[in-house]
This record gives C-alpha cells, sequence and structure tokens, in this order.
C-alpha cells in the first residue's frame, strides 16, 4: 500500500491482517482474543481488504473506500465527464507516469470511489456499476 498508494504503514497499526486462501481480511486490534482467533479455521471476519489477482494484490473497494484519503500516490482525480465514461463501462485515456497496476479513483469532491487499473495508457474501472452508478446519481442531485 505504501508503495502503490503512499499510505504509511502506521495507518493501519491498530488493525490485523488474517490470510486465508488468496485473500486477507482487516480487523481491529482492539477485538478481543484476536491474536487467539487467528489460529482458528475462520470463514469470514472483519473487512475483506485485498485479495491476490495474477501477479497483483488487489486492494478492495471497501478498504480503498475506508482507507484511501491517506493516499499520496496513484491518485487520479475525476470530473463528472469522466465518471459518466466509466458509468457507460469506457476506459479513460489518460498519462499518469505509473507502471501497470492499480490507481485509486477520486472525484472532485474529495469522495474516494475506489479502484481502476492502469494499463498502456489507459484507466479501467474496478469498481462495482451499482457503486459508480449511485456516485453519479449523488453527484447530479448535488
Amino acid at each position: 500500500m505504501e508503495d502503490r498508494f503512499g499510505i504509511s504503514e502506521k495507518v493501519f497499526d491498530n488493525y490485523l491482517l488474517l490470510k486465508r486462501k488468496g485473500s486477507w481480511q482487516l480487523i481491529s486490534n482492539g477485538v478481543l482474543h484476536a491474536m487467539s482467533a487467528s489460529q482458528l479455521k475462520v470463514s469470514k471476519v472483519g473487512l475483506r481488504a485485498f485479495q491476490k489477482i495474477g501477479k497483483f494484490v488487489k486492494p478492495t473497494t471497501r478498504l480503498i473506500q475506508v482507507f484511501g484519503t491517506a493516499a499520496t500516490k496513484a491518485r487520479i482525480e475525476i470530473d463528472d465527464e469522466q465518471l459518466a465514461r466509466l458509468v457507460a463501462g469506457e476506459e479513460l485515456s489518460m498519462d499518469l507516469g505509473l507502471d501497470t497496476g492499480y490507481v485509486i479513483l477520486v472525484q472532485r469532491n474529495g469522495r474516494v470511489l475506489g479502484l481502476g487499473f492502469f494499463i498502456n495508457g489507459k484507466v479501467r474501472s474496478q469498481i462495482p456499476k451499482k457503486e459508480l452508478r449511485q456516485a453519479m446519481l449523488e453527484y447530479k442531485n448535488g
């Protein structure tokens, strides 16, 4: 997170990451008996934080919505026209000077929408379509 997005590790000091198969769950350090529970076979706990996709570890939409405001890198502010294009399933052509990988998509009002994937000079939305449409409606309604 720090290398790609500039989100300091310190932001996560009060949390534990539990790994299960190809994903990681984030839970508060304050959870009673968290260390004991980490030894158990748990199906779901906390906030799903990351999942392994190919050679990338992808942060989840929720994780980025919660912690993305702390990002200092790979963060792209998009306007209402670009948001509409993403809602329509289009890619955004951008010269970002970044390696292939995930980027954080932020509305001009500072609201963190979620992730896009940057490859070959284009950003593709990784945000669930329902959430993109909701963001567009909220933007239009003020």
